[in-house]
């Protein structure tokens, strides 16, 4: 987490430009630091690097300083670096410009672009709580680079965060004032908001500037949060003038800031007295021992649809009496239950359907302030009968901190400092859907209330039963048949994001835009697969030169290069007959294995010695793929061993035998030198030419490449040695085999 960063936690800064306050005493500075990372190019969401801080309570200052450093070599250039930032979750970021799937409710990121080694941002304010900072390179090119035989350029990136807060805060207490003087700093005041206040009002009383009527204040109330930033400002100027702020649907059981500022003169002293007014909100809910009350006949009720019996409006005027206030929501419990990581699962405690009136809105409370549930998505969907609305509406709103309370006929979807997510039902659109990316790390609020714009006097007695269903996913339809809904994770935090496969892209691979069509997607794999096939002509001449040993390594090497590309493709066109890391990793064994025995075959060593060799050659390559099968020297350092032990073997034979080995010019002009000219070329498009768009023509080009040159390379039969070279037969039914070059002689 961000708390267990380089600096081991929160400490003094020392001389690293944080302001001081101005010499406020009741100010106090801090750093805190984690470790850098390795930017990268961005293809999807898991490209960002993200970093995870947690801002202390009673913060008005807060600082990122932005470090990047990049190395020294030539392939290093000036590039833009994007940082983004957050409150209560991570960015949602589209850098690509990638359409989102339908009914998603996304806000613009706050982002910086970095052209400069470094760069610093202000936030006055800040919202104590999680902060989310994530940075990624412009995107990438779709190259692919094998790992280790180009140099690359690392570009490191590291956020500081410094921060000023406040450690002597008034505490602002409801209806009694506190007076208040200010001359050269601001107040620091906070108050705090109980669950159920529907309203809070804020006002300065007997506010005086030496001795004057006047009332030269600047008042903040809430913090600042990013992107957006609902803070709200007064300014208190004449006397004439109320100065006061009513906040409706503030946010419930937290503590608001409230900062007041002097637009006096340095020396001139402004006093007034602050007071904070709430007006508390009376809810009906369902309570547990209601549950527990319930009879069998109300349980198969709700079991089946039905509500149980709702308060009646005579009921609620005698209840509301009792209590002292009338009531202003319905509250419906609702049960989380957490199915998986970054999973959970919401629903009414008592009934399938919530209830929704006209008199008063009904309430669904969404838990999702774990600190592990914004790494998802909140997927909401409703649903109600289309008879049961034919002359009627319902709207609802969805917003975090607080719910909407009072719903008006713009039907404005905002709280104190939160824009909401609005929905409505309707009979020409009974069904209403939302989805929120990455929600915020609170209490979120579903706000239902029934709605009559032609004839209100029709709502005062109807009733609508609306079917919910909220779900808090890793990944929408977990990616759809073009994606896979990954993990990622940042020390002890995790979330999810999708890859794309086959030119699909988007938050949710539903972007179509440069998608393969599906004859494409079953064209690509065919080419994949089968351009192994060429592997018949090295196994066919190896059978004849009997070359068994090179045979198998062939015949493995085409059976596992087809079955994994098979099983590589997205969408439609997919076959897997074992696990895909499994046909992965020998795919890559094949293909280096095949390599290394066919430069020792050229080699003509003894027998006996050219299969320790073959053995320990494929030992060695099953330890270094282990260790990592993408890295270039993995397989080419084997490779490069082989072709030195060959050419000291050709250059022995020449010094031995006193002429060019292979002696035969014609081996070199119809052999040799297409078979070099072919491996060349394989490894030049492998290593410099593919791309993720031409990949299906690029990689099956060097699947024939590959088994060509082999073909080509594999040296001639011994002379004088018949294909199976048996020299005689025994009445026995024994044969006597002999090996011409090692003189040894085999019964069989």
């Amino acid at each position: 987490m961000g708390s267990q960063g380089r600096g081991g936690g929160w400490g003094r800064s020392g001389g690293r430009g944080c302001p001081s306050g101005g010499g406020d005493a009741r100010l106090v500075s801090e750093q805190f630091s984690q470790a850098p990372q390795k930017l990268a190019f961005y293809s999807w969401y898991g490209s960002a690097r993200l970093f995870h801080f947690r801002v202390p309570t009673d913060t008005v200052l807060l600082r990122w300083l932005l470090q990047v450093s990049r190395g020294s070599g030539p392939t290093c250039t000036n590039v833009e670096i994007t940082v983004y930032f957050r409150y209560g979750a991570p960015p949602v970021i589209n850098p690509l410009g990638t359409s989102f799937p339908d009914n998603t409710s996304v806000q613009p990121s706050f982002l910086l672009k970095m052209l400069h080694s470094n760069a610093s941002v202000n936030i006055s304010h800040p919202a104590p709580g999680d902060w989310f900072v994530a940075a990624h390179l412009p995107p990438s090119s779709h190259k692919i680079e094998v790992k280790g035989f180009v140099p690359t350029c690392a570009y490191i990136f590291q956020p500081d965060m410094l921060v000023v807060r406040v450690v002597e805060v008034s505490i602002l207490e409801p209806d009694v004032p506190l007076p208040q003087t200010l001359l050269s700093h601001p107040s620091y005041l906070k108050v705090f908001v109980p669950e159920y206040t529907q309203e809070l009002r804020l006002e300065l009383q007997g506010c005086a500037s030496n001795g004057s009527l006047g009332c030269p204040v600047h008042l903040t109330v809430g913090s600042a949060t990013l992107p957006g930033n609902f803070q709200k400002v007064l300014t208190c100027s004449g006397p004439t003038q109320a100065c006061r702020l009513l906040l409706p649907s503030p946010p419930w059981d937290r503590w608001l800031q409230v900062t007041a500022k002097s637009l006096a003169g340095p020396r001139v002293s402004v006093a007034f007295s602050a007071v904070a007014a709430l007006t508390a909100c009376r809810p009906w809910s369902v309570n547990f021992q209601h549950l527990l009350q319930s009879s069998p006949n109300q349980s198969s009720n709700a079991s089946t649809g039905l509500p149980p019996p709702t308060p009646s409006y005579q009921d609620l005027d005698r209840r509301s009496s009792m209590v002292g206030g009338p009531f202003c929501l319905r509250s419906f419990p609702v049960l989380r239950e957490d199915v998986d990581v970054v999973s959970v699962r919401f629903q009414p405690l008592d009934r399938v359907s919530v209830l929704v009136q006209s008199d008063m809105p009904s309430v669904m409370r969404l838990n999702l302030n774990t600190g592990m549930d914004s790494g998802g998505s909140l997927t909401i969907s409703m649903r109600v009968n289309k008879t049961a609305i034919a002359n009627t509406s319902v709207v609802a709103c969805v917003t975090a901190a607080s719910p909407l309370l009072s719903f008006n006929a713009s039907l404005s979807c905002t709280t104190a400092f939160f824009q909401g997510h609005p929905l409505s039902l309707s009979a020409s659109s009974p069904t209403a859907n939302l989805i929120i990316p990455y929600p915020e790390t609170d209490n979120w609020y579903l706000s239902l209330q029934l709605m009559c714009p032609e004839r209100p006097e029709e709502c005062e007695q109807a009733s609508v039963l609306v079917e919910t269903t909220l779900y808090l996913v890793p990944c929408l339809n977990d990616c759809g048949p073009y994606g896979q809904c990954l993990l990622l994770r940042r020390h002890g935090y995790l979330y999810a994001g999708c890859s794309c496969k086959a030119g699909w892209r988007g938050w949710s691979c539903t972007d179509n835009s440069t998608a393969q069509m599906a004859a494409q997607q079953k064209a690509a794999a065919l080419l994949l697969t089968l351009s192994n096939l060429m592997f018949l002509a090295p196994i066919a001449i190896s059978v004849h030169r009997s070359l068994l040993v090179e045979a198998s390594v062939y015949a493995y090497t085409m059976f596992f290069s087809t079955f994994y590309h098979a099983c590589d493709q997205p969408g439609e066109a997919v076959l897997c007959i074992l696990n895909y890391d499994t046909l992965q990793y020998c795919d890559f064994l094949g293909s280096g294995v095949s390599i290394w025995v066919t430069v020792l075959c050229m080699a003509r060593l003894k027998a006996a010695l050219k299969y320790v060799l073959f053995l320990l050659g494929a030992l060695v390559f099953a330890m270094s793929l282990q260790l990592d099968r993408r890295a270039a020297w993995n397989t080419m350092g084997p490779c490069l061993f082989a072709i030195v032990v060959m050419v000291t073997m050709w250059v022995y034979r020449c010094g031995r035998r006193r002429h060019c080995y292979p002696p035969s010019w014609q081996r070199w002009v119809f052999y040799l030198l297409p078979g070099i000219s072919m491996a060349a070329v394989a490894i030049t498009i492998y290593t410099s030419m593919m791309t993720s768009d031409n990949y299906y023509y690029t990689h099956s080009i060097w699947h024939m490449l590959l088994a060509g040159s082999a073909a080509f390379l594999l040296p001639p039969r011994e002379q004088h040695t018949k294909p199976w070279p048996c020299s005689q037969k025994l009445t026995c039914h024994y044969e006597i085999c002999k090996n011409h070059r090692d003189e040894l002689y085999t019964v069989t």
